[in-house]
């Protein structure tokens, strides 16, 4: 079954494994425990930051991704989230980056994956 939803929150508790896209394109996927607790995309990263916590004490000062959403229709070269991605470096913005398995089952298409440490949701 496809569960297609804008809410990583109710994803988590009805799938076994994500896909996250941004701007029509898959920009990461692996098993829902995997991505939870430990992205590799920095939209992922920011998606998960976004969920609500009901316990005030876990809640993060969630800011969202600066800068506007891609134009599908004509995305910026590159990666399209590099604008708004904290992460970005030249490559980002000139070269598109390919879908990878970076770990077991788990892809990601952002240059920086192997050697960025995001943080995930417990």
């Amino acid at each position: 079954m496809l569960f297609v939803a804008h809410d990583l929150g109710v994803v988590r508790h009805v799938s076994d494994r994500v896909a996250v896209m941004y701007v029509g394109r898959i920009v990461e996927t692996a098993s829902t425990t995997a991505l939870y607790a430990r992205p590799l995309h920095p939209y992922t990263e920011a998606l998960l930051a976004a969920v609500p916590k009901a316990d005030p004490a876990l809640r993060d000062q969630v800011t969202a991704p600066k800068g506007e959403i891609a134009d599908p229709a004509n995305p910026p070269p590159g990666c399209a989230f590099h604008p708004r991605c904290p992460y970005a470096v030249d490559r980002c913005r000139t070269e598109l980056p390919a879908l990878q398995e970076i770990a077991p089952a788990h892809w990601s298409a952002c240059h920086r994956s192997a050697e960025l440490s995001l943080r995930g949701v417990a």
